[in-house]
């Protein structure tokens, strides 16, 4: 039966890859224009028409979307917000998923793709992790960001969770910049990357459901930098527990 139903695979992989570039190039002069406003302004716009990206690639790929929301959640407050990742397709689920201006932190090299690249670097603050003058550059324009009231959004397993625990080790930045900016920590879980593109490659993908978890706020108050590794086990631990609540498929152990 599995082999009967790969070409219908191959079908669908290359629909939702042309899908993808169709949707990029039809929206590629509005994001030239919104370029010419600026890493603020313009760059804003670039995030919102990122979302309309994500809305229609999802729609027309036959992935709803669902966000739900453990507690209230006030999206005009400024967040560093953090979530696992597993899946090329978190790029897509966090702007369909936090729907409004913020920048997520992402690697440099992406920014080197033709066209793709231009977008990417607008629209987020790269970071090349081998640079430690780059490092600290990337993480003082994430500071003056959520100065001015725009959140940032981070991975810090820093790379896709190939494993069977329900998180890797996080890494320190989002929540030194926490602590030194007073920003609270907003948890984010992304329960079906794994089932819809696994991390084994990008024509892994498949149909399906999408969930976004808002999980309640971790504020910093009263945390040091000392205490760095203590609220990075607080936030990690938080979020397995909710992953093992949720099920989680890649979950073994």
């Amino acid at each position: 039966m599995k082999y009967l139903l790969y070409p219908f695979r191959l079908l669908y992989v290359a629909y939702t890859l042309l899908l993808f570039v169709i949707i990029m190039f039809v929206l590629l002069p509005f994001f030239i224009m919104a370029a010419w406003g600026g890493p603020i302004r313009g760059a804003n716009y670039i995030i919102r028409l990122c979302t309309v990206w994500a809305d229609s690639w999802l729609f027309f790929a036959g992935m709803p979307h669902r966000n739900i929301f453990e507690v209230p959640h006030d999206f005009k407050k400024p967040y560093i917000y953090v979530a696992n990742h597993l899946s090329y397709i978190d790029a897509v689920l966090l702007v369909k998923t936090i729907r409004k201006n913020f920048r997520p932190l992402g690697r440099a090299e992406t920014a080197s793709i033709p066209i793709f690249g231009f977008i990417y670097k607008h629209a987020i603050v790269t970071v090349n992790r081998s640079d430690p003058k780059n490092r600290a550059a990337s993480v003082s324009r994430l500071k003056a960001l959520l100065r001015k009231g725009i959140s940032v959004f981070v991975f810090p397993e820093g790379t896709f969770n190939m494993t069977s625990a329900p998180l890797k080790s996080f890494y320190d930045g989002a929540f030194r910049i926490a602590i030194e900016t007073g920003t609270p920590i907003k948890p984010l879980l992304f329960l079906d990357g794994y089932h819809r593109m696994h991390y084994s490659h990008p024509t892994s993908i498949k149909p399906g459901r999408s969930r976004a978890i808002f999980l309640e706020e971790v504020k910093v108050d009263g945390y040091t930098l000392e205490q760095i590794p203590l609220l990075k086990e607080r936030v990690q631990e938080i979020m397995e527990q909710k992953l093992r609540a949720y099920n989680a498929a890649w979950i073994r152990n």
